[in-house]
């Protein structure tokens, strides 16, 4: 399911601003056109894969808790 900034972090039951932070783009691992596709302009928003996501933010829980022993 693809949704806008908004929607998705509601959907993700994160943040708007955490969102936009795991963007590759901004030092997170979140990926351009896999994870996230940026609008024609600066003002469009950002449409989210949702389930790719929520995914990619579970993997890099597992691997955290991995590293924590």
């Amino acid at each position: 399911m693809n949704l806008p900034t908004r929607a998705a972090a509601a959907s993700l039951g994160r943040s708007p601003d955490y969102l936009k932070r795991l963007r590759e783009s901004h030092g997170g691992f979140l990926e351009h056109q896999v994870h996230y596709w940026l609008g024609h302009s600066p003002n469009a928003p950002i449409t989210w894969n949702v389930e790719a996501v929520r995914e990619a933010i579970a993997k890099r829980g597992i691997q955290a808790r991995k590293e924590l022993g």
